[in-house]
């Protein structure tokens, strides 16, 4: 569903509009509580925060670990499915957070690739047909000078017609 509203919707507005704009407006990220801020207009960085307020408050005040987790879970899996095209199959395989520290205030994060990168990704994935990228990102307060969780994401990443042939002789 979202898939096709994106696709009507890229014949009035840019890709970065509506990948941020998506985003905000999904239930499924509204609930997260995190937020879209900014998003470039190649798609390598994203930029979210995560305010703290009665939705997302623990017992103790602090923001709790599942919105922290959840508002950075579908970010790079989707940011990836836009800048590589249809030519490719994303899907997120694992994650794991390390919580460092509470966080007792509104919290960021960064989601980067960078060119280099995706060429690198396209050139693993046109040797091996699929391959796991693993990719790492903090939490953290406005200035980033205080780390509240890290996460740590594994995205399979292959070849469309490579993972069609797979599927079908599973």
């Amino acid at each position: 569903m979202y898939a096709t509203i994106s696709r009507i919707l890229s014949s009035f507005f840019k890709q970065n509009t509506i990948f941020k704009y998506g985003f905000n407006i999904s239930p499924m990220y509204r609930r997260s509580t995190g937020k879209i801020m900014s998003v470039s207009d190649d798609l390598l960085t994203v930029k979210i925060k995560i305010p703290i307020s009665y939705k997302n408050k623990n017992y103790v005040g602090t923001i709790f670990g599942g919105s922290l987790f959840s508002a950075t879970d579908p970010i790079f899996m989707i940011q990836l499915m836009n800048i590589l095209g249809k030519n490719y199959v994303v899907w997120d395989k694992s994650a794991e957070i390390k919580f460092k520290r509470p966080a007792r205030e509104t919290s960021y994060v960064n989601f980067i690739f960078t060119d280099a990168e995706i060429q690198q990704i396209k050139q693993r994935v046109i040797d091996e047909k699929e391959i796991d990228l693993k990719k790492e990102l903090k939490i953290t307060n406005k200035n980033t000078s205080i780390t509240y969780a890290e996460v740590f994401k594994t995205i399979y990443i292959a070849d469309k017609s490579y993972y069609k042939n797979k599927r079908k002789q599973a």
